[in-house]
Formats: structure tokens, C-alpha cells, sequence
């Protein structure tokens, strides 16, 4: 199983990348993991709302191949424990995709064409996080999950 975290821009601050960066490690030990960091586009900040999301939109949705599945990390997605979310990981990984593509929206969040593209979507928290942030957050709680899910001494309940 392969997992992919899709995201727009690159991340800015290091003792973020120094974190992200000692989670990936980690997660190779359990699945092929991988962070596309899509390129911003120029020009976008002078386009009203709906259209900076329309071609964010377009972009996300150029990389998802037949055979995966798109899920959302979104404050509007369903809100779940670390204990949840593994055994939702692991009906996800049930489902037999080619693999699991997990997005972060720009800063308006997704359009609806993403949203109807996408098979769910999961919220990290009820509170607002910069994007750097929720690459670090999202990467940890996979870690977690995976650990959760092989029985081992990371997650404590």
C-alpha cells in the first residue's frame, strides 16, 4: 500500500520540515509514503475565490490516478480520535486502492469538484492550523495509526 499527502506549496519553516521529515522515516517502515508538494501558481492571488479553487482544484485532481482513492484533510471532514482514524485506515486499506491520496486544499480549502472527486474526508482538529502544520500533524498521526494498527507500544490509551 502506498500513501500520499498532496499539497500546494513547498514547506517554509524548518524545525517543521525536521519533524515531517523524522515521521516519514518512521512510516517506511510500514508503508511507501510519499509528499507531493504541488507548485503554486502564479498569478492566483489577483482571481476571485471560486477560481483561485477551480485551478487549485484542477491541479490536485491532475495527479490522482485510476485506481485511487482521494480523501480530504478538511476542518469540515469527520472529526476522529487516533484510535478511530486506524481503524478507519485500515477499512481504507481494505478497500484494496492502488493507493490512498490524502489532500490539503489551498487557503480557501477545496472546490466542489474536489469534493465530489474525493471518498471522504477527515478533519484534524476543529481548529485552524497553518499548512505546514497539518503536513506535520497529518504525517504524525499516520505514524501513530500504523503503530496502532501492529499493536505497538507508540499510542498510549
Amino acid at each position: 500500500m502506498k500513501i500520499t499527502l498532496l499539497t500546494h506549496g513547498k514547506t517554509s519553516s524548518g524545525w517543521i520540515r525536521d519533524g515531517i521529515t523524522e515521521y516519514e522515516g518512521r512510516l517506511q517502515h510500514y508503508l511507501k509514503y510519499e509528499h507531493v508538494a504541488l507548485p503554486d501558481l502564479k498569478g492566483l492571488g489577483t482571481l476571485p475565490k471560486p477560481e483561485q479553487m477551480r485551478k487549485e482544484g484542477e491541479l490536485l485532481l491532475s495527479r490522482i490516478k485510476p485506481g485511487d482513492l482521494l480523501l480530504l484533510l478538511d476542518e469540515k471532514g469527520k472529526a476522529l480520535g487516533s484510535e478511530d482514524f486506524s481503524r478507519d485506515l485500515q477499512g481504507l486499506f481494505n478497500r484494496g486502492p492502488r493507493q490512498l491520496v490524502f489532500a490539503v486544499g489551498g487557503p480557501y480549502g477545496f472546490g466542489d469538484d474536489v469534493r465530489r472527486a474525493a471518498a471522504g474526508s477527515f478533519s484534524l482538529s476543529k481548529m485552524t492550523f497553518t499548512h505546514d502544520m497539518v503536513r506535520l500533524f497529518f504525517t504524525e498521526q499516520l505514524y501513530r495509526a500504523m503503530t496502532i494498527l501492529k499493536g505497538e507500544k507508540y499510542h498510549h490509551s
